[in-house]
This record gives C-alpha cells, sequence and structure tokens, in this order.
C-alpha cells in the first residue's frame, strides 16, 4: 500500500492503480487488501483500481474505533474521498460485499454499480454449522501449522486438482491473504462479530435500479448459493453460479471473474 490517511483513529493504507473508469475493491475477513491483486493485475490496464487494508489488517494498525460493518463502509468511503473519487463502481468479496452494499445504502450517489462476490446481506447466515462446515473449521484451526494450512484450503478450495499441491497453493494464498494460512489475524473476531450483527436484507430494495452482478459458488461452505441469493432482494440484480468454485473464486477463477467484471462495469451508465 503506497498511501495512508488517518480516519477516526486508523491510519488506513491504500493503493491505487491503473487508468480509466475507477473501481473500489473491498476486502472479507482476514484478507488485506492486496488480495485483489489477480483482479487489479487483469483490470488495471482498463480501469483505476483502488484498493485498501481494511481498519486492523496490513498496514492499518492500529483499528482505532470499534469495528463494524458501518465503520467498514465509512472508511470506504474515506479512501475514496482522499483519492478524489466522487463516485465509483464497487466490488466486495465475503464480508466486503456486505460492506459494499453498506456503503451504497449510505451513498447511493457515489456507487455506480455494485459486484457482489461470494457474499450475503445477513451476516448471521454466514458458514451454516453443517457437518461439512464444523469439520472445516476444526481442520484449519488444530494440528500443525501445516495442517491448519491445508485445513483453511478446504474452506476456500474447491475439490479437484487444486488442492493436490496443498503446500505450494497454500503459500501462494497466504501471501495474497497478507499472513501464512495457519495464522488469524487478531482482528478476524472483531470482523466476524460486526458481519454477525449486521443484517441488511430489509433494505436490499432501497438499491433498486442500481446495477448489481451477484456471484456465488457451489463448493462455498462460507456464503453458499442460497445465502448468496438472498441479494437478489436488489430488484434487478443479475445473478451467476460457478459450478466449479468455491470461496476463493476470486483467485481460482480470477480470469473468468474479471470478465464478468468487466461486463458489469461497461454495462453501468
Amino acid at each position: 500500500m503506497n498511501q495512508m490517511i488517518e480516519h477516526r483513529g486508523c491510519p488506513l493504507a491504500y493503493d491505487v492503480r491503473g487508468t480509466g473508469p475507477r473501481v473500489l475493491f473491498i476486502q472479507g475477513v482476514g484478507v488485506h487488501g492486496g488480495g485483489w491483486r489477480p483482479q487489479i493485475d487483469g483490470l488495471a490496464d482498463r480501469y483505476t483500481c483502488l484498493s485498501f487494508d481494511n481498519r486492523g489488517m496490513g498496514r492499518s494498525q492500529p483499528a482505532g474505533a470499534d469495528i463494524s460493518v458501518a465503520q467498514m463502509a465509512d472508511d470506504a468511503l474515506a479512501v475514496m474521498d482522499a483519492s478524489g473519487w466522487a463516485s465509483a463502481h464497487v466490488v466486495g468479496h465475503s464480508l466486503g460485499g456486505q460492506v459494499a452494499v453498506a456503503l451504497a445504502l449510505a451513498v447511493r450517489d457515489r456507487v455506480r454499480s455494485l459486484s457482489l462476490l461470494c457474499t450475503f446481506a445477513n451476516g448471521r447466515a454466514v458458514a451454516p454449522l453443517t457437518a461439512r462446515m464444523i469439520w472445516f473449521g476444526m481442520r484449519s484451526q488444530v494440528g500443525t501449522r501445516r495442517m491448519r494450512r491445508r485445513g483453511f484450503l478446504k474452506l476456500v478450495l474447491p475439490p479437484g486438482p487444486q488442492r493436490e499441491n496443498a503446500d505450494a497453493m497454500a503459500e501462494r494464498i497466504g501471501e495474497l491473504f497478507g499472513h501464512d494460512l495457519a495464522d488469524q489475524p487478531p482482528v478476524v473476531k472483531q470482523q466476524l462479530r460486526a458481519m454477525r450483527a449486521c443484517d441488511l436484507t430489509p433494505r436490499l430494495p432501497e438499491l433498486a435500479g442500481l446495477p448489481t452482478l451477484v456471484v456465488s459458488a457451489v463448493h462455498d461452505p462460507i456464503a453458499p448459493p442460497r445465502v448468496g441469493r438472498g441479494l437478489l432482494g436488489i430488484p434487478g440484480s443479475r445473478y451467476v453460479e460457478f459450478p466449479d468454485a468455491s470461496h476463493g473464486l476470486p483467485i481460482t477463477h480470477a480470469e473468468q471473474v474479471n470478465v464478468l467484471l468487466h461486463e458489469q462495469f461497461a454495462a453501468a451508465p
């Protein structure tokens, strides 16, 4: 992150790359802004891309104000203001998608379109306590560091060849997340509390007319498609479901996601 602003007790680190229409990227739980690299690398030749570390992540330390979805949306607006952006297309993944919706509800005129990847409106619906989810969660927290890394991969990768070279994949994803997958940053617990305390479902109809793309992944145990489809409460939203992906969709299917994002941005007024 090349630039910093101070906002409500937290130095927010952010980065701007590229040229063209403006796009704001908002990350989810336990991931720094660099997690958007597969999208920014693919889109920066056509779009000006703004990414940032959420408060308490990466270089945005200390967290300062209490963490809530509304506060995270306010942080996103602050980095837009610091960059001199009157409006932008907004992309969010997981918790970042919930934050993107909150931002659009707060300042509708600043958001040109929404792209919501593996995300949700109601944080209490996330990571339903199925036997599969409980097993994956335990595998990511118990055992040796290598075992925990491999357990975490089961939360974000679909079954198949990508899991076969688990150590290399864990290293690649850890670099994008900004930390070793065997560990979780301390702010994660606060982010999860903020996520679960927020339910934007009743307000989704207020976003009628805002171009919205909702993307889910069949194998996602965190935000399964039935949870993602809750965002179709935004009237006129478009829904795409990947049959061979999981929660790590923006990494594992970066090229296809980038095509969808380009189509979304190009079609918006």
